[in-house]
């Protein structure tokens, strides 16, 4: 089973063209004709610095207020590092003082009906008076226009997905109904965003979530309040039982894997799904609902909340454990930038990761790799590698170790 590491041609394309097309892709979403965006005369309805330039867009920061600005800056995003808290504090500073027409050169005006604008849209829907942030992302197949809603004071009060294709309307769709879910499943543990307006625009799925208050000094988050909080949502729609084999995930996941079987990599993939679940054999495991994507950058553990968000992969029935394997393999991608040795430094501690959530010590790798196997299908359903997203082509990290350990098994 060799795996595929094979780039296709669209991973040459480099990030900044590809944000900058994209920029304009998502303006063209949002300000649809008659509204014109290349500063034409016209009624205004917006105007954007966009952050750090044209060339390399991240965000798309109003223009009109510098307390809104500054708003939309600060809480755009929670720095990772100490070098890019540096720089998004320069950047709210030179919002606030004015200091923007200096630093921060490109601006875009949107002229034009503000009834056919996003700004409109949703100030309608919501009934209230806001301006819009607008973020762009890095390149993926799941990516989607991301705006933050401000209120005349500087307040962030909710963002917004929109759904452009087949794919991130699918995902805009679950999120919603996982939200819709989660605020009457009686969690305790962590606090997630509520729906405030689910529907349709101009061809567009549209969830708007209130806006969890990331920006609230954060505390020191222990092993033990993420294992309890993801025990919470393990059992929010109830556990069932049994061995892999025979369980309604495997069946599914069969079927995903036979959706992607025209891809290079899904024989080495399936095959390698196949022994795992022979491997398995008569264990049983338990199977209970996961958030999909618990990663570092997806929560914010303040003195009194964990706050999580971004429950678009929300799924129940699957192994128990899924979500703390995934954090540690997020963590460690984003630490070290191996991603390779992070799978591999992953699986070596299935054993300690999964003891928490009941797993058996004989299925505890079996769990580690299912999962592996569970992403590999995302990832080739999604097509994250034609996205070119930065780790789309799984031959150059995930599919070695996982063939590999499987076999070894």
């Amino acid at each position: 089973m060799s795996p595929v590491k094979t780039a296709p041609a669209e991973l040459t394309a480099g990030d900044a063209a590809l944000r900058t097309q994209y920029l304009n892709e998502v303006l063209e979403l949002l300000y649809p004709a008659p509204c014109r965006t290349n500063g034409a005369p016209g009624t205004p309805i917006a105007e954007y610095l966009v952050v750090p330039d044209a060339r390399r867009p991240r965000l798309l920061v109003p223009a009109g207020s510098r307390r809104v600005a500054a708003a939309a800056v600060r809480r755009y995003a929670e720095p990772q590092s100490r070098a890019a808290k540096l720089k998004r504090d320069a950047v709210v500073a030179a919002v606030r003082t004015g200091a923007s027409a200096v630093l921060l050169r490109d601006r875009i005006r949107v002229t034009g009906p503000y009834s056919a604008s996003i700004d409109g849209f949703l100030s309608e829907v919501l009934g209230r008076e806001l301006s819009v942030s607008v973020h762009i992302g890095p390149a993926r197949a799941n990516r989607k226009p991301v705006v933050q809603l401000i209120g005349p004071e500087g307040d962030t009060f909710g963002f917004g997905k929109l759904g452009t294709g087949p794919l991130t309307q699918r995902l805009v769709k679950a999120e919603t109904a996982a939200l819709t879910a989660l605020g009457g499943s009686g969690l305790t543990r962590l606090t997630v965003p509520r729906v405030l307006f689910a529907g349709e625009w101009r061809g567009l799925q549209v969830l708007i979530q209130s806006a969890l208050p990331v920006w609230l000094p954060r505390a020191p988050l222990t092993q033990r309040r993420l294992v309890a909080a993801m025990l919470d949502i393990a059992g929010c729609c109830g556990y069932t039982n049994g061995t892999v084999e025979n369980s309604a995930y495997w069946h599914e996941l069969r079927a995903r894997l036979g959706a992607v079987g025209d891809r290079p990599e899904a024989a080495g993939l399936a095959a390698a799904a196949e022994l795992l679940v022979k491997h398995a054999g008569d264990t049983v495991f338990r199977y209970g609902a996961w958030h999909g994507d618990w990663a570092p950058w997806n929560m914010a553990n303040l003195a009194d909340a964990l706050l999580v968000w971004d429950w678009e992969r929300f799924a129940t029935g699957v192994p128990m454990g899924f979500d703390a394997v995934h954090h540690e393999l997020q963590k460690r991608i984003q630490s070290t930038g191996d991603a390779k040795d992070a799978v591999e430094q992953t699986v070596r501690r299935a054993g300690e990761l999964l003891g928490p959530f009941g797993v058996p010590p004989e299925g505890r790798e079996v769990t580690a790799l299912l999962y592996l196997v569970d992403l590999a299908v995302r990832y080739l359903t999604d097509r994250q590698a034609e996205a070119g997203a930065r780790l789309g082509v799984l031959g150059t990290w995930l599919l070695p170790v996982l063939i590999r350990r499987v076999e070894e098994l």
